[in-house]
């Protein structure tokens, strides 16, 4: 099985993206965007304050009626993150994702981010996997 430190070594796009606190959360929408991305880890002197994620917008800027321009994203994070460790496996992400029901997972050691993992990062390893597991299969049938 996959580990989150094999996974990261082989992910194409490992640079780190992330916002401030005091960051609007219009700022936040724009850096999203800008890489293409759902979520976008919250710092601040180095350190993972919480997550920022569009599902954040939906429900405390959207449903609330307030405005992405007027609005910091330290009053709307997510700031209780779930992380994990580049040891762990790519199934306990996923159980965790499910368990936690959530779509982001920062990657952290010894205090340090080393990256993010996020749910399509997972379908992706998982379709990998199997793709590999078919190929093997087909060629052992077709040498016995």
């Amino acid at each position: 099985m996959q580990t989150v430190k094999q996974f990261l070594e082989s992910k194409p796009n490992r640079a780190l993206v992330y916002v401030t606190p005091d960051s609007t959360v219009f700022q936040a929408l724009q850096v999203m965007a800008e890489n293409d991305i759902g979520a976008v880890l919250v710092m601040e002197s180095g350190d993972i304050v919480g997550i920022f994620s569009e599902r954040d917008y939906a429900r405390r800027i959207v449903l609330q009626g307030r405005t992405s321009a007027g609005t910091k994203v330290r009053d709307i994070m997510t700031s209780r993150v779930v992380y994990v460790t580049p040891q762990q496996t790519l199934d306990e992400c996923r159980a965790l994702m499910t368990e936690k029901r959530i779509r982001h997972l920062p990657v952290m050691e010894d205090q340090t981010v080393l990256g993010i993992l996020s749910i399509g990062d997972l379908v992706r390893a998982t379709i990998e996997e199997q793709e590999q597991v078919i190929n093997h299969l087909v060629h052992y049938i077709q040498s016995a």
